[in-house]
């Protein structure tokens, strides 16, 4: 690896939408800063895995499977 390309590791605080902090190392901010969520990893399907649900807005998604219904998708 190439040296001095990497952006530096520190440890910062990270405060829940419940209040609760927790330390982890990030290159975000400065050695010590607090970043505070504006999403709740404990609900938010992005890191819960929870189902999501695609929505087919006006037929676009009909029509796609259609046009491609051939193509073995």
């Amino acid at each position: 690896m190439k040296k001095d390309i990497h952006p530096a590791y520190h440890m910062i605080n990270v405060k829940m939408l419940n209040g609760t902090t927790v330390q982890m190392q990030s290159t975000w901010g400065k050695e010590g800063e607090t970043m505070t969520l504006d999403i709740d990893p404990s609900a938010h399907p992005a890191w819960t895995g929870g189902g999501t649900q695609l929505l087919d807005t006006g037929g676009r998604v009909s029509k796609f499977k259609k046009k491609y219904e051939g193509l073995g998708f």
